[in-house]
């Protein structure tokens, strides 16, 4: 059952019947296919599961492939999640979102995809496990990331790296 939910100052959902949760963020991408339409698809599917509530998107922008050149460039954006589901469930929820909508993983790493799906944060948690690391290890080398969260929200503060506007500062 989704809930009715309010953001409170300091960034974190407060639920009508389950007490505080933590405000997820997760990043957005595709530059495989009719991109805006995957992005809105996998934002709809994580959406459609009881356990998880996108409560808000960031614009998406144009942005050229890292890593990887020769490839078409991305559609990037945000999205900010409320989830009772921990923090590797979540992953793999948003994995098998990715693998419907036609994510391949043999490629060359950071090439081509139909549809990227990366779990940012997790309120406050860092998080470092096998196969899963929050914050997200290279999110503040990249402004494609950066600049959706920070129109989000632009007071953020990454756990362990500090204030989102001081990390965005440095990156131009």
């Amino acid at each position: 059952m989704k809930r009715n939910a309010k953001t409170t100052p300091s960034g974190r959902i407060r639920s009508n019947d389950s007490g505080d949760m933590p405000l997820v963020y997760i990043g957005v991408g595709a530059n495989l296919g009719d991109r805006e339409g995957t992005i809105k698809a996998a934002l709809e599917r994580l959406s459609a599961q009881d356990e998880i509530e996108v409560v808000r998107v960031s614009s998406l922008r144009e942005t050229d492939p890292v890593g990887y050149a020769d490839q078409p460039r991305f559609l990037n954006g945000a999205a900010a999640l409320e989830t009772d589901l921990p923090p590797n469930e979540l992953l793999e929820r948003m994995l098998a979102v990715e693998r419907e909508l036609g994510r391949v993983r043999n490629g060359p790493r950071y090439g081509p995809r139909t549809i990227d799906l990366d779990l940012l944060l997790y309120g406050d948690a860092v998080v470092d496990e096998p196969g899963l690391q929050v914050p997200h290890p290279r999110m503040t080398e990249r402004a494609f990331v950066l600049e959706p969260l920070a129109e989000l929200d632009p007071e953020l503060v990454i756990p362990g790296r500090g204030p989102l506007r001081a990390l965005a500062a440095g990156l131009h």
